[in-house]
C-alpha cells in the first residue's frame, strides 16, 4: 500500500502544475499528512486564541477568523506556509455581511430592493474589498427564510418569501463567488443556517424549530438549493434543533437532502460553538460524543470550540474510522486549491488601499441604499420635501447617528466614514433652509423646535446594534420614550414625515393612523444619510417593496402572505370564523407593499398555456408625473389539490423602469416545477386551473 502512494505521489508531482486537477493535488497532499494534520484542518479559531500560532506551526489550521487587514493576515500566513511542514495556507473568513469597509442596506433592506442585480453588485464589491485584505471567505449570505419579526436576525435575511429568498441567494453567492473562485478578487460564500433556523419558536433566538417536511421542504429550503444550484462552496448549519435533531448532527438534512439529493460537493462549516452545545440540546454526552455526531453527520469544519481535538483518540481506539476525517478534510483542501491559496496565501496592502471605500463602491452603495428605501404612507404628497423649505427641524436619537446607520454585522464598517441623516439633509437641501435639530431626549425641547419649524422629520427607531444575533423582542414598539416623543410632536399640528431605521417590522399602528407620511430605512449603510435624503427631497422616487409584513399588534405573529386557507374563513358578520374579537386578521402593511411619487395602471392581463408552461403578460403603466421604478409581482393561487395550498404564492416578479405616461409589457413564463409541491415524499405537479394575480389585475389559467 505505501509502495503505491509513493508511486501516485511520483507521478503526481511529475506533472506540470496546469495538468494535475484539483482532486489529484488534494489526493497527493492527503497522502503525506499525519491524523493531526488531518484534524487540524478542520478546525476554526479566533485570533484571540493563545496557542494558535503554535497549532499553526505545528500542525496546520483550517481557518482563522475575525483578523481585518492585509497586514495582521500576512504576518499569521506567514507561520503556515513558512513554518508548518506541510506549508497549507491558512483560510483566512470574517462576517462580511453587508459590506466590509464599505458598507450596504442590510440584508432585509437590500430584499426590500425586489432587485437581486443590487444583492449581486454588493456582494461582489464586497469580495473585492475583503479579498485585497486577504479574507477570502464569508459567513455570508443568511438565506433563513423569517415570518417572525421578533427573531432579531429577521435583519440579515431576505424575508418570508421562499422565492424572492431564492433570487436573493443566488445573487449574492455569484457576487462572492464571481465569475471565477480562482480569482483574486473571489471568496467563498457561506449559505446559512442550515436550516429552519428562522422558524425558532417564540421568535427567541438559538431556539429549536418543529415542522412538516412539506413546510421544510416547500418554504424553507428553496433558498438554500438555489445557493447550491449557483454553485455555492460552504454551508453553515444551524443551532437549533430541528424536530428534536440538532441541525449540527442532522444526517436527514446534511446527507440526505443536501449530499445525496442535491449534489453538494463544498464543505459544511458548524456555526460558534454549535458542535459542543449538542450537550445542551442533550442528544450528547461528552465533547467526542458530540464531535463525532457532527462529523458522521456531515460537519465537516469545527467553529472555535475545537472539539474535534478529541477525534483523534477516537480514531485511535477505533471509535471512528480515519477514512472519515480525510473526506472532512478532503473537502477542505479542495476548497483553498480551488481559491489559488497554494499560489497566492497572502492579502494585497496596495490593492486593499485602493479598494477600500472607492469612489465607485460608495456610489454603490447609495444606489442600493436609495432603491431599499419603502414608503409605507404619503397623505396629501407630504414627501417629497421642496427644497427651498423654509424651516425643517430633525428631531430623535437617530437623526445625526453615524454609527446606527452601520446597522449589525458592519465587518469593517466605521462610523466615522458613515454618512448621517442629518449630514445627508445638510447637502440636499437649498441653501436659504434653516435646519434645526434635537436628539429628542428632552421631550419639551424637541417639541419647542418642532413648533417653529415648516415640516418635522422626525428620525425614530432601534440602534444599529439592537437587531440581528441574539436581539429577540418580545415587543416590537417604538423603543423607549419614542412613542410619547412621537404623539407629543405630531399634538404640535405640523407636518410630521416619520423616518424610521430598523432591522425589522414595528408595530406603528397609532403612527400608521396619525402621521401623514412614513419611510422605512432599514439600516441603509455607508451612504445612507444621502440616500434618505435623496428620497426625502425628491431627487430619486422610492421604489421599495416590503419583504416582510408588518404586523398590527404581537399577537397577530407569526403572520405571513402565503398562509395556508381554513375551513372558516374570516366573516366578521358571523362569530364562529377564524377571526380575532379585538383586532382585523390583515397586517398593518402587507409584504410586497410600497409606495411611490407617481402611479402605476395595470391593464390588459393574458395568460396563454402550452403543454409544459403559461405565459402571464400584463401592460404597466406610469400613470403619474414623475419618472419611478415599479416593482411587478406575479402570484398564483392553486384553489383545488390533493393537499390544502396557500391562498397566494409569490412566482415572480420584475423591476421596471418608466417615464412618465410610458408603457412596458411585462412578461412571465411559469413551469410545471414552479407549479409543483411537495406532498407525500415528493415533489407533485397537479394539472388544473389556477388563479394569478398582477398588480391588482386577477385571471385564470390552465396547465395541463
Amino acid at each position: 500500500m505505501k509502495r503505491r502512494i509513493l508511486l501516485l505521489l511520483i507521478l503526481i508531482t511529475a506533472l506540470p502544475l496546469g495538468a494535475q486537477t484539483i482532486d489529484d493535488r488534494v489526493d497527493a497532499l492527503l497522502a503525506r499528512m499525519t491524523l493531526e494534520e488531518k484534524i487540524g484542518q478542520l478546525l476554526q479559531f479566533t485570533p484571540g486564541r493563545e496557542d494558535l500560532r503554535e497549532r499553526v506551526a505545528k500542525t496546520g489550521i483550517g481557518c482563522v477568523f475575525g483578523m481585518g487587514t492585509a497586514a495582521d493576515i500576512n504576518e499569521m500566513q506567514r507561520i503556515a506556509v513558512e513554518k508548518s511542514r506541510l506549508k497549507i495556507p491558512i483560510l483566512f473568513a470574517h462576517d462580511v455581511i453587508h459590506g466590509n469597509r464599505t458598507i450596504f442596506p442590510i440584508p432585509l433592506g437590500i430584499a426590500a430592493t425586489w432587485d437581486p442585480p443590487s444583492a449581486e453588485l454588493s456582494a461582489r464589491i464586497a469580495a473585492r474589498e475583503a479579498s485585497a485584505s486577504g479574507i477570502r471567505w464569508t459567513f455570508s449570505p443568511m438565506v433563513d427564510i423569517a415570518r417572525d419579526p421578533r427573531w432579531g436576525r429577521v435583519a440579515e435575511g431576505a424575508g418570508e418569501d421562499p422565492v424572492l429568498g431564492a433570487a436573493m441567494a443566488a445573487a449574492y453567492v455569484r457576487g462572492y463567488q464571481g465569475k471565477d473562485i480562482s480569482s483574486p478578487d473571489s471568496i467563498l460564500a457561506c449559505a446559512k443556517h442550515f436550516a429552519a433556523y428562522g422558524a425558532a419558536e417564540a421568535g427567541r433566538d438559538y431556539n429549536t424549530t418543529d415542522m412538516s417536511e412539506k413546510t421544510l421542504r416547500g418554504i424553507y429550503l428553496p433558498p438554500f438549493k438555489s445557493a447550491v444550484d449557483a454553485g455555492v462552496w460552504t454551508l453553515m448549519t444551524a443551532f437549533n434543533a430541528l424536530n428534536g435533531v440538532p441541525a449540527t448532527a442532522n444526517r436527514h438534512l446534511l446527507v440526505d437532502i443536501l449530499r445525496n439529493e442535491w449534489g453538494f460537493r463544498g464543505f459544511v462549516d458548524s456555526d460558534y460553538e454549535a458542535i459542543d452545545e449538542m450537550r445542551n440540546h442533550g442528544t450528547a454526552g461528552t465533547p467526542e460524543e458530540a464531535a463525532i455526531q457532527a462529523i458522521t453527520a456531515g460537519v465537516d469544519m469545527d467553529m472555535v470550540d475545537a472539539v474535534y481535538d478529541t477525534l483523534a483518540n477516537a480514531v485511535k481506539e477505533g471509535r471512528l474510522p480515519e477514512s472519515v476525517i480525510d473526506t472532512s478534510a478532503r473537502r477542505i483542501l479542495r476548497a483553498k486549491f480551488a481559491l489559488g491559496l497554494f499560489e497566492r496565501p497572502y492579502g494585497d496592502e496596495r490593492r486593499e488601499k485602493a479598494e477600500h471605500l472607492a469612489p465607485a463602491h460608495l456610489d454603490a452603495a447609495r444606489r442600493i441604499a436609495q432603491k431599499s428605501l419603502v414608503l409605507l404612507k404619503n397623505e396629501s404628497s407630504l414627501l417629497p420635501l421642496s427644497k427651498k423649505i423654509g424651516t425643517l427641524a430633525l428631531i430623535g436619537p437617530l437623526a445625526d447617528s453615524r454609527e446606527d446607520m452601520l446597522g449589525s454585522w458592519r465587518a469593517h464598517g466605521k462610523a466615522e466614514e458613515a454618512v448621517s441623516f442629518l449630514e445627508g439633509v445638510r447637502a440636499t437641501a437649498g441653501a436659504q433652509t434653516k435646519i434645526v435639530v434635537s436628539d429628542g431626549a428632552a421631550i419639551d425641547d424637541a417639541v419647542a423646535k418642532a413648533r417653529t419649524a415648516d415640516v418635522v422629520l422626525l428620525v425614530l427607531g432601534e440602534k444599529g446594534d439592537e437587531s440581528g444575533e441574539a436581539n429577540s423582542r418580545a415587543f416590537l414598539d417604538l423603543p423607549g420614550n419614542q412613542q410619547q416623543l412621537l404623539e407629543a410632536v405630531v399634538a404640535t399640528g405640523k407636518p410630521v414625515a416619520l423616518i424610521v431605521m430598523a432591522g425589522r417590522p414595528f408595530t406603528i399602528t397609532w403612527a400608521a393612523e396619525k402621521v401623514p407620511a412614513i419611510l422605512w430605512t432599514w439600516f441603509a449603510g455607508t451612504q445612507g444619510g444621502h440616500a434618505i435624503a435623496d428620497v426625502v427631497f425628491g431627487d430619486v422616487n422610492p421604489s421599495g417593496k416590503l419583504p416582510i409584513t408588518f404586523p398590527r399588534s404581537v399577537g397577530q405573529i407569526p403572520i405571513y402572505y402565503n398562509h395556508l386557507p381554513t375551513g372558516r374563513p374570516e366573516d366578521l358578520t358571523q362569530r364562529y370564523t377564524s377571526r380575532y374579537i379585538d383586532s382585523p386578521n390583515d397586517p398593518l402593511y402587507p409584504f410586497g407593499h410600497g409606495l411611490s411619487y407617481t402611479t402605476f395602471e395595470y391593464t390588459d392581463l393574458k395568460a396563454s398555456s402550452g403543454m409544459q408552461a403559461v405565459t402571464v403578460s400584463a401592460n404597466v403603466r406610469n400613470s403619474g408625473k414623475v419618472a419611478g421604478e415599479e416593482v411587478v409581482q406575479l402570484y398564483i393561487n392553486d384553489p383545488v389539490a390533493s393537499t390544502s395550498r396557500p391562498v397566494r404564492e409569490l412566482k415572480g416578479f420584475r423591476r421596471v423602469a418608466l417615464a412618465p405616461g410610458e408603457t412596458k409589457r411585462v412578461e412571465f413564463t411559469i413551469g410545471r416545477a414552479d407549479l409543483a409541491f411537495w406532498h407525500e415524499g415528493g415533489w407533485k405537479f397537479e394539472p388544473g386551473m389556477f388563479r394569478v394575480w398582477v398588480g391588482g389585475l386577477e385571471g385564470k389559467f390552465e396547465l395541463k
